[in-house]
């Protein structure tokens, strides 16, 4: 992580340029997708800068939350400003008071979350990035059997490699998808919840978000049945999915993340790994034979 003072002078002036003097300045050390994560007091009133030197993922990644800003109709925070200068980008976004949200068992928070979950869902992607494109059908589990077999020991890797190649399929449509939901991404303060770290936006199908909560309720202390049951409650966008998709998602994010943690590094790669997996092995277990990725696949390509 790089702090405020260690930035360059030409990068602290053009933000200095936007906001006025700064008098004080907070990094933010937990976070892994910018070289630069900081609170600045300024001129102009708090705000809150993200910066990424070089071109990576990680700058694309910025570059989304730029352009996402316009998509969310204020579910997300407002871009203040915007500089590319040399090898560093460098963004200011409006400044979001508030705390994660809890999604423990009976947290009051949870009503929060349906409602600024089911908004996402209702917003549409306009020109996001196609999940059905950013979700390739990748075989994962292929990839895992070739590259790290001791990590799929014990999984039906043909079973697996269906579902995984049905998910792009049945996540298609044209709704806003944030991508990476979790009770982090969740600020809860004064007036409606609002929603941060859009890195991985995409259009795509209304089911697709409320398929991560359920993920992170489990993650959260959830048993995956009642997860489920809350998420078809109270999240409008799971209530045209079947267990047929959650079970794609399941096996599809079990497979790419496990294969993640054989080829990067990073905190919470394994944790969330093993997290996946194990949703993925229940939902499995749910899902009776003649309902299977090949009954789907069949139902779903005749309609493409």
């Amino acid at each position: 992580m790089t702090t405020w003072q260690e930035l360059p002078d030409e990068v602290r002036g053009a933000v200095r340029g936007h906001v006025g003097p700064v008098s004080s300045a907070a990094e933010i050390t937990n976070g892994r997708g910018s070289d630069l994560a900081a609170v600045l007091d300024t001129a102009a009133g708090r705000v809150f800068v993200k910066g990424v030197e070089g071109v990576s993922p990680r700058m694309r990644h910025l570059r989304n939350e730029i352009t996402t800003g316009t998509l969310t109709g204020g579910l997300a925070p407002a871009v203040l400003f915007a500089e590319d200068l040399g090898d560093w980008l460098v963004v200011g976004f409006e400044y979001l008071a508030g705390r994660p949200a809890d999604l423990s068992p009976g947290s009051p928070d949870l009503s929060v979350v349906a409602d600024v979950v089911n908004r996402i869902g209702a917003r549409p992607g306009d020109d996001a990035r196609p999940l059905r494109t950013r979700f390739g059908a990748v075989d994962w589990w292929g990839r895992l059997d070739a590259d790290a077999p001791e990590l799929v020991e014990g999984w039906d890797l043909v079973d697996a490699a269906r579902w995984c190649a049905t998910f792009p399929l049945l996540a298609d449509g044209d709704r806003l998808v944030h991508a990476d939901l979790h009770g982090d991404q969740i600020l809860i303060g004064d007036g409606p919840a609002r929603v941060i770290d859009w890195a991985f936006p995409g259009s795509g199908a209304a089911w697709v978000d409320p398929a991560f909560v359920v993920l992170r309720l489990i993650e959260a202390g959830h048993e995956p049945a009642a997860a489920e049951a809350w998420a078809r409650a109270h999240l409008t966008g799971l209530r045209g999915a079947d267990d047929a998709h959650l079970t794609a998602f399941a096996v599809y994010l079990a497979g790419m993340w496990t294969h993640w943690t054989s080829t990067r590094t990073g905190p919470g790669l394994h944790h969330r790994a093993r997290l996946a997996r194990d949703y993925a092995a229940w939902r499995l277990a749910q899902v009776p034979a003649e309902v299977g990725p090949a009954h789907y696949r069949r139902s779903l390509e005749r309609t493409f």
